[in-house]
């Protein structure tokens, strides 16, 4: 599976771009530039990359402006570039739908090893299930399409979503703490856990009737999250 991919850079400090796109281009990557929000937007509707490393302090409209507006139309996967006191910001772009993040300063190397593994599961489609069908009453996963359908429409999942649902129905019954999910989802032996938290409180107001009282993906007090089949 291929883990090279046209990637948009999106900072406004041009050393981070520059170094950022070498790195990039090192890693394989064929890679595009915008010092602001407003290019880069213009830049995805022209021609939509397979993965956009976004940061969040921009000029005119910011990093999280751009996300909303891109996940508007585009599952496209988003890395965003964080500063290491940006929490809240951090929370409110994986609320939006971004699927990583690297928190600066940052090493270059673990940005471009980042955007291969985002890549590679995007693209990910293993052979032995390619056609697997996983269902539970109403909700249908197709795993060889990374499609979910709902009530018969399909769900706007990021990658990250799709692979934490596939996950947690695939091991329905079993709770598992956020560390051991950001382990067998994210692929991160280490990590802000919070990131766990954001996404199960996305999937659940997509797939819940009533997402605050969940009855798919409960939490198990003092462990973690578990998927109870309907």
């Amino acid at each position: 599976m291929s883990e090279h991919g046209r990637v948009l850079v999106v900072d406004d400090d041009e050393t981070v771009r520059d170094v950022v796109r070498r790195y990039l281009e090192l890693a394989g990557h064929e890679v595009t530039v915008a010092g602001d929000g407003e290019l880069a937007l213009t830049l995805v509707a022209q021609a939509e990359p397979d993965l956009i490393v976004l940061d969040l302090m921009l000029p005119g409209i910011d990093g999280l402006e751009v996300c909303r507006r891109i996940r508007q139309r585009s599952g496209v996967p988003i890395v965003m570039l964080t500063a290491l006191g940006e929490e809240e910001n951090r929370i409110a772009g994986l609320q939006l739908g971004a699927d990583d993040y690297v928190t600066k300063p940052f090493s270059p190397r673990e940005l471009a090893l980042r955007v291969s593994s985002v890549l590679r599961r995007a693209r990910a489609t293993p052979a032995p299930i390619a056609s697997r069908v996983v269902t539970d009453g109403d909700l249908a996963l197709d795993v060889g399409a990374r499609k979910a359908v709902l009530r018969g429409a399909e769900l706007p999942l990021t990658t990250r979503e799709f692979d934490l649902l596939l996950f947690l129905i695939s091991h329905a019954g079993k709770a598992f703490s956020r560390a051991e999910l950001l382990e067998r989802v994210w692929g991160w032996d280490f990590g802000d856990q919070s990131t766990v938290t954001v996404h199960v409180r996305r999937l659940r107001e997509k797939i819940e009737l009533v997402p605050a009282k969940p009855v798919r993906i409960s939490t198990v007090w003092g462990v973690g999250y578990r998927y109870d089949r309907t």
